[in-house]
């Protein structure tokens, strides 16, 4: 629950600041003509990663086992990389953002009414659809049968609906980047159990060998029914017998990404000019 939580709070806040970044802009420039277009845009947005989430869920029930499987860890992998490249791209442009939307917002207010919509719909939708496919993989790697996975997703986009709202009145202040970055950060360890988890779903498919070469196995232990067993595969997707594969694949990917997510952006020195002799 809490990693699900995490998700729709990090990936809820990106798509609520774009809205008030929007909004706050029309409404201090008088043209608040332009919300309407704005907010259209914004509607089908939302109804397209909600379309995307539901085929994603019952497509895939009307498929073989094998199928599923297959699905399963071929959209987690993808997943995982969309993730990571999002992660990456707020950390580098979070404090550009507000520019730059109101740079396109500006293009498109000179447009007219499509441009409006079609720039709230893209603003929005990227994020949506990330969403949408990054929150179907994680439920369906941490999924123990009871709702709580998609309870806390819901929890996660309530609480950023509420952050971005008090965002645009101005009753809330934070340091964005910071946020992003300590969430980007635990968002790359819950990445790092989904991308596992797809390799998993992978071999179970006969897609990839391996499934039967456990790394160790530790269900005397942590059993995965115990409370703290379904802990640990909440938060990080931790399984107690994994497969070779899965733990090599979690270390080559954590490992180097949180190393370079986490480095300290380096800033170009200002080049020293020189006396006239």
């Amino acid at each position: 629950m809490f990693s699900n939580y995490l998700i729709g709070l990090r990936e809820g806040l990106e798509a609520s600041l774009v809205v008030c970044i929007l909004i706050a802009y029309l409404v201090k420039t008088d043209r608040k003509d332009a919300l309407k277009p704005i907010w259209a845009g914004i509607a089908v947005a939302i109804a397209l990663a909600f379309g995307f989430g539901c085929a994603l869920e019952f497509g895939s029930q009307e498929l073989t086992f094998q199928a599923q499987e297959a699905l399963g860890g071929s959209l987690s992998i993808l997943a995982v990389g969309l993730v990571t490249w999002m992660v990456f791209w707020m950390r580098r442009t979070a404090r550009h953002l507000k520019s730059e939307l109101h740079g396109r917002l500006d293009a498109a207010l000179a447009m007219g009414t499509g441009a409006l919509v079609a720039t709230a719909f893209l603003a929005v939708g990227r994020e949506g659809l990330e969403t949408a496919l990054f929150v179907w993989a994680s439920v369906h790697a941490a999924s123990d049968g009871t709702p709580r996975p998609l309870l806390g997703v819901a929890l996660g986009l309530l609480t950023a609906i509420l952050l971005g709202w008090l965002f645009y009145r101005g009753a809330l202040r934070i340091n964005l980047a910071k946020f992003f970055t300590w969430t980007g950060g635990m968002l790359v360890v819950v990445a790092a159990g989904v991308l596992a988890y797809g390799f998993h779903d992978l071999q179970e498919a006969d897609f990839l060998p391996g499934l039967t070469d456990k790394a160790f196995d530790i269900s005397g232990t942590i059993p995965p029914d115990s409370w703290y067993g379904t802990l640990l595969k909440g938060v990080l997707n931790f399984q107690p017998d994994p497969t070779t594969l899965q733990v090599g694949v979690w270390l080559l990917y954590l490992i180097p990404t949180l190393a370079l997510f986490l480095a300290p952006t380096r800033t170009t020195a200002p080049t020293p000019v020189r006396d006239k002799a």
